[in-house]
């Protein structure tokens, strides 16, 4: 099990692959940290591997020891690329952490303007608040990052 979460942290996709086509249950596994297979590959940005996760229909929206999705985590890397792949195969934009962050709050805190307005398409919830009572808007004004102001102003 270390070995397969070893070679998703160094993107060795063949090594995955084949570790996969032995043992298609791997596909549900765990890390120490709670991480499954896809939220580590996103986390790493590995594309490839991400995909080859998927077509092992991964669980797309499991979460993390700290709550958080593979959405979420690539919102706040700013890996748009694993975004638009995560929201193609049903990723769920809006959901939340145990403090209430979510994808757009992660995008907007990071200032990935970019993956804030892929999100905002996907239908993000732009009203949502996190525990502190904040929303993306909120967030985005903290952050004084006038695309995202006038992005969410305008949704």
């Amino acid at each position: 099990m270390e070995q397969f979460f070893n070679e998703i942290r160094i993107g060795n996709k063949e090594a995955v692959s084949s570790m996969l086509s032995k043992d298609p249950n791997l596909v549900n596994a765990r890390d120490q940290r709670g991480s499954t297979p896809l939220i580590l590959a996103a986390y790493y940005d590995h594309a490839g591997i991400v995909s080859e996760l998927l077509d092992y229909n991964a669980p797309i929206d499991e979460k993390d020891a700290a709550g958080n999705t593979a959405l979420m985590g690539v919102c706040f890397k700013g890996f748009k690329k694993i975004a638009e792949q995560l929201i193609a195969a049903g990723a769920d934009v809006n959901a939340t952490n145990a403090m209430g962050g979510n994808c757009l709050i992660f995008a907007i805190t990071f200032k990935h303007v970019d993956i804030a307005k892929l999100l905002i398409d996907h239908g993000a919830d732009t009203k949502a608040k996190d525990a502190r009572g904040n929303t993306a808007l909120d967030h985005a004004r903290m952050q004084d990052v006038k695309p995202l102001i006038e992005l969410l102003e305008n949704h």
